[in-house]
């Protein structure tokens, strides 16, 4: 007896739509078997090909991969609200319309998956949504971009500046012609507004999540840092922080007793923290035509499979800003006598106390290296506020955090 056709309308067809039409074709009677119901192709919406109209009274889920938020948006309410089931790989229409596109699934009693919107084919957000539905979370963070990761990995490997590394990543395919959201950021922002939503309960908007780029990061703080032992990524961290709720992306060390320390390359790896689990890690491919249409394909699977996820309920939390971190700091200083104890001065009247100290050259090519203790951000950052101001320093200090915690 064959197996219900399951008829699917697809948005899109560029790299990962047609990496996705592709894998329907393949994957058909495999998911056949494991669902009961067999995937198909029923239209396509391009710009040159198909009617939104048609694809929608022919089909019962929606494929959304055009991305962007016009039109996406409107195609994505309309089939909520006509009463289909909708997956999409697109996180800035999550983590700026999540609300808004979550009442309409909810109101009209059908699913909105988009697995692959976070971390490509690492499956975060059903690990989340399903396996740890009714675990209270305290911490979600890791590597959520892909190219920035392979970026910082070709700069510890090589030696090369950001824009050799940049180069490199978009001849690979790692990084799009404009790399902008990648590399400012605003990417891992977006991703992690959506697992803050997920993991907490809670309605995180883009705006809520604080963000900062790769883009100041030179050869030499890499360089330094590995003679610290450390090794550089950008984090996204949501986590419950004093009664309320923390969500920032920024460019950290890590000691190598880290787990997301020996993630390199274009990988993606999360970490779930509760009570319940201690922690677990989740790694893998990130972005690529391949990898994200099988994320998408594993969302259609669970909708044919009748695996609902649990919702939390919205639960809104304060945003808290300021925080407590540990800081690498590099300064270009002329080599004479009481420089570093100027400096020790000005961090100790601040409260922030020193880890270690790296010193190299001489005369007008002298630098320290400085990693600090875990303290609060306001005192280290008032404190580098002053240090800028010393007659002896030769450029702007550069600050990086660092995270102190390690895995034994």
């Amino acid at each position: 007896m064959s197996a219900e056709v399951a008829r699917i309308g697809l948005l899109g067809l560029g790299t990962v739509g047609s990496a996705f039409r592709d894998l329907v074709s393949q994957r058909a009677e495999a998911v056949a078997a494991s669902s009961g119901r067999r995937p198909e192709i029923a239209g396509v919406l391009r710009t040159t090909e198909g009617d939104f109209d048609h694809i929608l009274e022919t089909s019962e889920i929606v494929v959304e991969l055009i991305g962007g938020t016009d039109p996406a948006r409107d195609y994505v309410l309309r089939a909520l609200k006509a009463g289909r089931h909708v997956v999409t790989a697109n996180k800035q229409l999550i983590a700026q319309f999540g609300d808004e596109l979550f009442d309409a699934a909810r109101d009209a009693g059908v699913e909105l998956r988009f697995e692959a919107a976070v971390a490509g084919v690492v499956p975060v957000i059903r690990v989340i949504q399903e396996s740890l539905a009714a675990t209270e979370v305290s911490k979600v963070f890791g590597i959520v971009n892909g190219t920035t990761n392979f970026i910082l990995s070709e700069m510890a490997s090589t030696g090369v500046s950001f824009a050799d590394a940049l180069r490199r990543a978009q001849e690979l395919g790692y990084a799009e012609a404009d790399p902008t959201d990648d590399v400012d950021g605003a990417d891992a922002a977006a991703k992690m507004a959506i697992l803050a939503r997920l993991a907490f309960g809670a309605p995180v908007a883009l705006a809520d999540v604080t963000y900062e780029g790769i883009t100041e990061i030179q050869p030499d703080d890499i360089a330094y840092a590995k003679e610290l032992g450390l090794s550089l990524k950008l984090l996204g961290v949501a986590e419950r922080r004093d009664g309320g709720l923390s969500v920032r992306v920024f460019p950290c060390f890590l000691y190598p007793g880290h787990p997301l320390a020996p993630v390199e390359g274009p990988f993606n790896a999360v970490m779930v923290e509760a009570p319940a689990i201690t922690e677990i890690t989740m790694s893998g491919p990130g972005a690529g035509g391949v990898e994200t249409a099988s994320a998408v394909l594993g969302d259609v699977v669970s909708i044919l499979s009748g695996r609902t996820p649990v919702h939390a309920a919205r639960e809104p939390l304060e945003i808290v800003r300021d925080q407590s971190s540990s800081f690498y700091l590099h300064l270009e200083v002329a080599d004479r006598p009481g420089v570093l104890a100027r400096i020790a001065d000005v961090l100790g009247r601040n409260e922030v106390s020193v880890r270690s100290v790296v010193q190299r050259g001489l005369g007008d090519d002298a630098r320290l290296v400085m990693v600090m203790h875990e303290g609060p951000e306001t005192r280290f950052f008032a404190a580098l506020e002053q240090i800028a101001t010393l007659d002896f320093l030769r450029a702007q200090p550069r600050a990086i955090r660092v995270i102190e915690e390690e895995f034994v």
